[in-house]
């Protein structure tokens, strides 16, 4: 019953009793594009239990059933590329979801786009629905220009004393993302950006970025990293005493699974930025919390939500389509707005983007958590994107 109530709040938005059906000789196969080994693996396992439930939930589309495979890129954006290229070819595979990694990401979406398939994404790099946009491509997370101006605007509105800011930055397409939209943020805002430091995909020793940083003495320390490597800087930072010197904030948290992981000691007066929480009180989101703690015996986090609600996107698409023809399908996921677990969200035309809420959480000390889950306070939430009339995407 459980799994009928979710799938019908999904499902309400996108049908509508015109839509014709034409039924699909085979079944429909989502398939899942998940880092569930390499560096970025506690990310991908989540990410690749919310496909397999969205799926599992959904039963049969068009009177046939669908499947889910699972396609481990292992966080690496060759073989990412590859898997997704012998899918396509030997499966006839036009249905994707997933990818952790930007330039994973941005990879996958050409391939599948040269098949005029369909890619939903939480990835965050900008030039997905940038210029690197295409027709096949969509983002579900928010993107670096939001979760930038939903995190650093916010903070710098409490604490207009705060004027001197010192960031920390992956040095890849992502972390490039960020600062960029950082320093925009910093010049709009008055505020002086002290000092940055770059460090590579597999560093985890951050001391010495951690030495610069004090050295500069900022007032915020902005971490833009992700992942292993946001935690890691986090620790690190935590051990030599920053926490009583300056402020911290990691911009694009992993949310509930990351803030396990680190602990409540860790986390509590740090600020975390977040694509989702698992308290937000919205009907679809309701649904998943049960749903989700029936199925895995606990609350969804972040990468196992967003790739549910993407996986669920596809096959509502496909309903609504009433077809398995991907071209169709992508179209028919242009300008769809419905319950998801951020509220409603709305899938824009222009650039593919799912336009929903970015969170600023503040961790908790243990005394304060009213359950095991409980490690922050939501401090604030809204939507930030660029106006369409300046979007970089221009598809052909």
């Amino acid at each position: 019953m459980k799994k009928m109530i979710l799938r019908n709040v999904l499902l309400s938005a996108v049908l509508t009793a015109t839509t014709t059906l034409t039924f699909a000789a085979e079944g429909v196969t989502i398939y899942g594009v998940k880092s569930v080994s390499g560096a970025f693996a506690s990310y991908g396992k989540y990410a690749d239990m919310g496909s397999k439930l969205a799926v599992e939930d959904y039963g049969t589309l068009l009177g046939q059933p669908v499947s889910y495979k699972t396609l481990d890129t292992e966080g690496n954006a060759g073989k990412a590329v590859r898997k997704v290229q012998e899918a396509i070819s030997q499966d006839n595979a036009r249905f994707f979801d997933g990818a952790t990694l930007s330039s994973t990401a941005l990879a996958i979406g050409k391939e599948v786009n040269k098949v005029n398939g369909v890619f939903m994404t939480p990835a965050g790099a900008d030039e997905l629905t940038g210029v690197d946009c295409n027709m096949s491509t969509f983002r579900w997370s928010v993107p670096t220009y939001g979760a930038i101006r939903q995190t650093v605007k916010p903070l710098i509105d409490q604490f207009p004393e705060k004027k001197r800011w010192y960031t920390i930055t992956p040095q890849y397409v992502f972390g490039e993302a960020l600062l960029e939209n950082a320093k925009q943020v910093f010049e709009a805002e008055g505020v002086e950006h002290v000092g940055n430091s770059y460090h590579s995909l597999k560093e985890q020793e951050f001391s010495g970025y951690l030495t610069n940083a004090m050295a500069a003495q900022p007032d915020v320390l902005l971490l833009l990293n992700f992942g292993s490597q946001s935690s890691n800087a986090l620790r690190q930072a935590i051990n030599f005493g920053l926490k009583n010197q300056m402020t911290i904030l990691m911009a694009w948290s992993s949310g509930l699974d990351q803030l396990q992981e680190l602990g409540p000691d860790i986390a509590d007066g740090v600020y975390f930025g977040a694509q989702y929480w698992h308290t937000v009180d919205t009907p679809m989101n309701n649904a998943l919390v049960k749903r989700v703690n029936e199925a895995y015996g606990m609350n969804p986090n972040y990468p196992l939500a967003a790739d549910y609600i993407g996986t669920t996107a596809i096959l509502n698409a496909i309903a609504k389509a009433g077809t398995t023809d991907s071209a169709v399908v992508a179209k028919a996921l242009e300008g769809v707005t419905y319950d998801g677990p951020t509220g409603s969200e709305f899938v824009r035309a222009a650039d593919h983007q799912v336009l929903k809420d970015y969170y600023l959480l503040k961790g908790k000390p243990a005394s304060e958590m009213a359950d095991a889950d409980d490690y922050v306070d939501i401090i604030s939430s809204g939507k930030s994107f660029p106006d369409e009339a300046t979007l970089a995407c221009k598809r052909s």
